[in-house]
């Protein structure tokens, strides 16, 4: 509705096509509930928020300025059923021109990267300021004056509303991409609330991505990376939860769950991926998730190979989350020690200092060496740094396994390392199932 409302009103009105939607949804909320939901609910809402916008742009001081715009946004979308069903099928007739457009915009070259993320992430896909702070780690207040100063700065360019031409193309795809990286890790792992998957949000950034892998554009190797990407980890999705929706982690996860469709999809574009003559980091997390597909069972996981792929991807892309993400499998291919040692270097640096994987990883790796009180109390850590109640539901459960009774004296000697009968420690599957997020 945004990307439509856009389309008619042009680039300088963004935030009025925001307004315009956003009471269009409180409306709906207000009056459906007494009257009833409308037999074409997305037509409703689309001539409400047109006829909001008219009625905004009507009111203006300057009715002389703004009569232009009221005359583009009436020959754009005519009152009209029939240009209320137009309207629709835009909406509902898989990827749009007006999102992917939408979506090139707010990734205008002029805007530093941060923003283009960013704004993107909250005008076209309706994230709020905390997801997109969590998404960048950083602090709520930052994100919301970095959407106040993205807004300004697009208002004052000469933007069109129209896919970017060939030359220009190369600059704008990389922020692109990011945004739908994010989109889909936000679904694939929601950062907060009580699911642990948010399926329409992996739904919308595999729909975006896939276009933009078939448009002759945009049909380039790195696009093809991505959607190879996604694709595989959606293929684990189902099988990341149990019957109850609790979390499973990826060496517990029934294999027979996982979707070979979308595994063989992903594969399809992972060969598309690789005519190019250019190694992205989208590339190495694409392959890193084909080994996880390819193998029959944890225990046949190629982590030596894993490993050397983190390996490359670091030098590519160094990343604290790539690091960290690296640790565990160095952990699986040398040993709990190795991946502790990593994982410590990692926190010296604070960087990660309230990241709840890291101390969940920690907590994993502490569990494996017998050190069950440390491991607990990290447990402890990384639930109060977690806002996913899945997450946090699960670190509570592995605590209690690996908390020793206060009354119980303490053997001298060293205890024996935990085995995987006694306790689920391995939630730093969860963060390398995580390597797709940065």
């Amino acid at each position: 509705m945004v990307a439509a409302l856009t389309h008619a009103l042009g680039p300088a009105h963004l935030d009025l096509a925001e307004e315009a939607v956003q009471e269009a949804l409180v409306k709906a909320l207000q009056h459906w509930p007494f009257h009833g939901v409308p037999d074409d609910p997305a037509a409703w809402l689309i001539r409400v928020a047109r006829n909001r916008a008219l009625d905004i742009l009507r009111r203006g001081t300057t009715r002389r300025d703004k009569a232009g715009d009221v005359r583009r946004l009436l020959e754009a979308s005519p009152p009209t059923q029939p240009g209320d069903r137009e309207a629709v099928a835009r909406l509902d007739g898989g990827p749009t021109d007006d999102q992917l457009r939408l979506i090139f915009l707010c990734c205008h070259p002029d805007l530093p990267r941060d923003a283009q993320v960013a704004l993107t992430l909250k005008t076209v896909c309706g994230f709020g300021v905390e997801e997109i702070a969590a998404a960048f780690l950083t602090k709520p207040a930052t994100i919301a004056q970095r959407l106040v100063r993205a807004k300004r700065r697009l208002k004052s360019l000469d933007a069109r509303f129209e896919f970017p031409s060939r030359r220009q193309l190369p600059h704008r795809l990389d922020g692109v991409m990011e945004v739908l990286y994010l989109l889909f890790n936000e679904g694939y792992a929601a950062h907060r609330g009580e699911a642990l998957l948010r399926a329409d949000l992996c739904d919308e950034a595999l729909r975006l991505t896939v276009a933009l892998a078939h448009l002759p554009a945009t049909d380039r190797p790195v696009v093809h990376g991505l959607a190879a990407l996604m694709l595989f980890q959606a293929s684990r999705a189902e099988a990341r939860m149990d019957a109850a929706g609790e979390l499973v982690l990826l060496d517990d996860q029934d294999r027979d769950r996982w979707d070979r469709r979308l595994i063989a999809r992903a594969f399809a574009h992972m060969e598309r991926s690789a005519q190019g003559d250019q190694i992205t980091p989208y590339h190495l997390q694409a392959a890193i998730a084909a080994e996880h597909a390819m193998a029959p069972s944890d225990a046949a996981t190629d982590w030596p190979e894993i490993l050397g792929l983190y390996d490359r991807l670091y030098r590519l892309q160094p990343s604290p989350i790539i690091a960290l993400n690296r640790a565990v499998a160095l952990a699986r291919v040398e040993g709990p020690t190795a991946g502790l040692e990593a994982v410590d270097a990692l926190a010296s640096t604070n960087i990660l200092a309230d990241y709840a994987h890291l101390h969940a990883t920690r907590a994993r790796f502490l569990a494996d060496l017998g050190q069950r009180r440390q491991a607990a109390e990290a447990c402890r850590k990384a639930a109060r740094l977690t806002d996913s109640a899945p997450q946090r539901r699960f670190l509570k459960r592995l605590e209690a396994t690996l908390r020793v009774p206060r009354t119980v004296p303490q053997s001298k000697s060293r205890p024996r390392p935990l085995t995987r009968g006694d306790s689920p420690c391995s939630f730093c599957e969860e963060s390398e199932r995580q390597e797709i997020i940065v």
